[in-house]
């Protein structure tokens, strides 16, 4: 991937990555980001997180894995911090469960070799409400069906136009939605979605010049056929609710009829007699 990156496709490609990335990293707040893969895209440039840190695969060598200042893809001076933390497999990050904000997969789930175990993994160490930056090709569109191509000619033991495929021959192209179900069932939520590079998928740096009016239509007529995506997700932790039993919520909405007093009522006050009547009745035999 490396000498294909030299290219001007490549170029162009990684002129929209960048500033697709500048734009979704650059509001995402925390203390730790970390970018795996792709040196050649300044995946954290735009992002204001005190440590950012690019994350190099294993396989790389020593000279190849130290990654050096060099002119980023617009053709300015890289910003912000270059260190590699650590070479390491992506299906096997060292770091501790819940302790990253920001991840950023650049081409990274294509070219691993197991790209659901580096999904997972890129999801035991986002803390809740953490974001995960990916970008890919898109399979559906000019570039995966001259991909596509090349690869049925190889198997078929004619050599492809020009004489090589047109995109890097590592790794599998992973379609959007197919994407979403695995970040579905992550419970990743993905809230921010874009597709580019509609131009035809040609090797002249004149001839992608000329087509540049493509960009416009292509966003207008045919957005999701772009030949690259950029989607961004946020991890969801869902919340514990505790569950009573049952008799204890029968026992508070029991209903019990209330004691009241009986009171009886005294008896009316007799008339006072008079005097007279008194000494009549002890008169009387």
């Amino acid at each position: 991937m490396p000498c294909w990156l030299r290219t001007p496709p490549a170029r162009y490609l990684l002129e929209w990555e960048q500033s697709q990335l500048d734009l979704q990293v650059a509001d995402v707040f925390g203390f730790h980001a970390v970018q795996l893969g792709l040196a050649e895209l300044e995946g954290l440039r735009a992002n204001r997180m005190p440590h950012r840190w690019l994350i190099q695969p294993a396989l790389l060598s020593g000279a190849d894995s130290a990654v050096q200042p060099s002119e980023g893809a617009d053709g300015q001076a890289p910003q912000g911090p270059r260190n590699v933390a650590v070479c390491c497999d992506f299906d096997a990050l060292p770091f501790a469960t819940q302790s990253l904000d920001l991840v950023v997969l650049p081409h990274t789930l294509e070219l691993a070799r197991d790209p659901h175990q580096t999904l997972r993994e890129v999801d035991r160490v986002l803390v809740p409400e953490g974001r995960v930056v990916i970008l890919g090709f898109n399979p559906r569109s000019l570039w995966g069906a001259r991909q596509w191509a090349g690869r049925c000619a190889l198997r078929l033991g004619a050599a492809p136009e020009g004489g090589a495929l047109f995109l890097p021959q590592a790794g599998e192209l992973i379609a959007p939605r197919r994407l979403r179900d695995w970040l579905r069932l992550l419970s990743f939520e993905v809230d921010r979605g874009s597709f580019g590079c509609y131009r035809p998928p040609l090797r002249s740096q004149a001839w992608l010049e000329r087509l540049a009016w493509v960009e416009q239509a292509g966003d207008r007529w045919w957005p999701a056929l772009g030949a690259v995506y950029a989607f961004s997700a946020v991890k969801r932790v869902r919340g514990m609710r505790l569950i009573e039993p049952a008799w204890r919520k029968a026992q508070k909405t029991r209903r019990t009829p209330a004691v009241v007093s009986q009171r009886q009522r005294a008896p009316a006050p007799q008339p006072a007699e008079s005097l007279e009547s008194l000494e009549q009745r002890k008169s009387a035999p």
